[in-house]
């Protein structure tokens, strides 16, 4: 072990870790409801805020909610969710101030905090002023937020407290490489998530021409996300001396890249069908259900795998950031 080397170590604190873990965990559920929420336009489900019909929101008849409308079922459980994200954060900060070594780390958890009542308090706003511009800026942070849990995580493992035991064999520029592939697909990826929340959002207000200036734009971005992708997945497929921890993210990120073209497509159709519908039978018996069962569900999950790329994207920037630093100064 060289001195350089030493440099990276800090005593690993196994409580920080899980709480980020769980924390990150959390979110993603938050984000499905939440576009569930939108899907299903139940943002107005509950009228008030922070209460619900004027009870306390933990105290709310369990019975109303969970077997009544269907509408209140997932505004309620989208608050419920948020509350457990909010839990975790709380936990998150304590611990880390209470046991974390790394002085910057402990400011970062208490910035984790501060996001998640920012997020809250933006979900609140959209109710009490019933504004879907507040609607759609939610739905913008909320994927941030996810990311913002991954990387938590991601600075809380053994793996990355314990910098020597990293696997730093050299790999040449492999690990750089990799670092600005994914922080341009997490960037591209948010951008094609603000234009989607756009669409999603969408009111007959909006002009034809710029209706097609968001799809457009979204298609476009969609292209670059993945053409990323593939030439991520060529270097981590040509490299075998990659770190795991930064190899099978990796591998991941790139797969549901793909998963998440498929779900774009899908999209399109339950929402605007295909224009050569004569050239296939089952297209052109098809009829568009608004909010029906399977059209909500892959317009959801298209949603929520957008925010899952995003959050990876980070895991794999951070990871080989790391990697790469440990190498250098090993070097």
């Amino acid at each position: 072990m060289t001195a350089s080397a030493v440099r990276f170590q800090a005593a690993f604190t196994p409580i920080v870790h899980r709480l980020a873990v769980l924390l990150t965990i959390a979110v993603f559920p938050l984000i499905w409801v939440g576009g569930l929420v939108t899907t299903y336009d139940a943002g107005m489900a509950v009228p008030d805020w922070p209460g619900t019909y004027g009870w306390n929101m933990f105290a709310y008849p369990i019975s109303t909610w969970l077997f009544g409308p269907f509408d209140l079922l997932v505004e309620h459980s989208h608050r419920l969710l948020g509350s457990l994200a909010g839990f975790f954060s709380i936990g998150l900060a304590m611990a880390a101030w209470k046991y974390e070594e790394r002085s910057w780390f402990r400011w970062w958890c208490i910035g984790i905090l501060l996001a998640v009542v920012a997020q809250g308090a933006l979900g609140g706003a959209r109710v009490l002023l019933d504004q879907r511009t507040f609607a759609m800026l939610h739905g913008c942070t909320g994927p941030l937020f996810f990311a913002l849990a991954a990387a938590t995580a991601t600075m809380s493992s053994r793996w990355w407290v314990e910098g020597a035991a990293v696997d730093i064999r050299n790999s040449g520029g492999t690990k750089g490489r990799l670092r600005w592939l994914s922080g341009l697909i997490l960037i591209a990826s948010y951008g094609q998530l603000v234009l989607g929340a756009q669409l999603r959002h969408v009111t007959g207000a909006v002009s034809h021409q710029t209706f097609l200036i968001f799809v457009h734009s979204h298609f476009t971005l969609a292209a670059v996300v993945l053409l990323l992708a593939i030439l991520q997945g060529l270097i981590g497929s040509f490299s075998g001396r990659l770190p795991t921890r930064v190899a099978h993210p990796t591998k991941w990120l790139v797969g549901i890249v793909f998963l998440q073209v498929a779900l774009g497509i899908g999209t399109w159709i339950v929402n605007y069908a295909l224009p050569w519908q004569e050239l296939n039978g089952w297209l052109a018996k098809y009829v568009i259900v608004s909010k029906g069962y399977w059209e909500s569900m892959i317009v959801t999950a298209h949603m929520a795998t957008g925010s899952l790329i995003i959050s990876l994207a980070t895991v794999v920037t951070f990871r080989a950031w790391r990697a790469a630093k440990v190498s250098n100064a090993a070097n």
